[in-house]
């Protein structure tokens, strides 16, 4: 079943682009999971869906080949810095940025949508994920998006760590807490929207999310943690990819899926460990 993803150019792409997903969504998952942050996938992802609509706007109604790709990470950074301005404005309330910016993503991929004529094939596989979306071209960008991402987190783990479990003491310590959540936040639109050719801009959030709550059952240490979430994420895309080709699914849905499957099978084993060891 795998031969088939190595032997043509298409499904190699979405394979080792799947690969990348698995890592780098997972890796940043963590920090927004122990932040307490999980509706800022949610709301950065429907902010991307706006530019993706919006992209697609473009090329049909005025001819402008600029890829979706760079319109959804354009609009998904800068529903980024809204949200982090609104949160200084919002101080006693910093949380209702959030819903705020999710609401106005909505809004707008509607009017974008609308005005497109409604929803397409190119849409709905920007949605829900494609095995055959990703060309040769898409890779390179977000293998190179990526590994900006990863070599940012390796850099600036200590102050994302610090701040992510106390962001009182960051601040205390001289830690410049505003550009660091900035740059947090700048990372997380940046792996939303790259992850979109994979599993769809509506259930990424959740590839971010439930490996860390799978990993949270067995991991005893921040960086056990951070491991575990990549290896339940690359095993959810995998094998999510590898199904949803030979079953003809989106693989945005069956990578959720097996992503569920991981979660619910962790804790009937970690219930059991904790059973057997009482």
């Amino acid at each position: 079943m795998l031969a088939d993803f190595l032997e043509y150019d298409f499904l190699r792409n979405t394979l080792f682009t799947g690969i990348i997903i698995g890592l780098i969504a997972p890796l940043l998952g963590t920090f927004i999971v122990v932040r307490r942050l999980s509706l800022l996938a949610d709301a950065l992802s429907h902010v991307t869906l706006a530019g993706i609509a919006f992209g697609l706007l473009l090329e049909k109604n005025f001819a402008l080949m600029i890829s979706p790709l760079y319109t959804g990470i354009a609009f998904s950074v800068f529903g980024s810095i809204l949200i982090e301005k609104l949160r200084g404005v919002y101080k006693a309330f910093q949380e209702l940025a959030i819903p705020i910016i999710l609401s106005g993503g909505v809004g707008l991929s509607v009017i974008f949508i609308s005005i497109a004529d409604g929803f397409n094939t190119d849409l709905f596989s920007y949605l829900f994920g494609s095995v055959s979306a990703v060309s040769k071209s898409d890779f390179y960008s977000i293998a190179g998006i990526a590994g900006f991402i990863i070599i940012i987190i390796v850099l600036f783990f200590k102050e994302l760590f610090t701040l992510s479990f106390d962001e009182e003491h960051a601040t205390i310590s001289g830690l410049h807490t505003k550009a660091i959540h900035l740059l947090f936040i700048v990372l997380t639109a940046l792996v939303i929207a790259i992850s979109m050719r994979i599993v769809g801009v509506l259930l990424v959030s959740a590839l971010m999310t439930l490996p860390v709550a799978a990993s949270m059952r067995f991991a005893k240490g921040f960086k056990q943690m951070v491991y575990l979430s990549i290896v339940f994420g690359e095993i959810a895309v995998i094998i999510g990819l590898i199904t949803g080709y030979y079953l003809s699914f989106p693989p945005g849905g069956t990578i959720v899926l097996v992503s569920i499957s991981l979660l619910i099978l962790s804790i009937i084993i970690s219930k059991q460990r904790s059973k057997a060891t009482s």
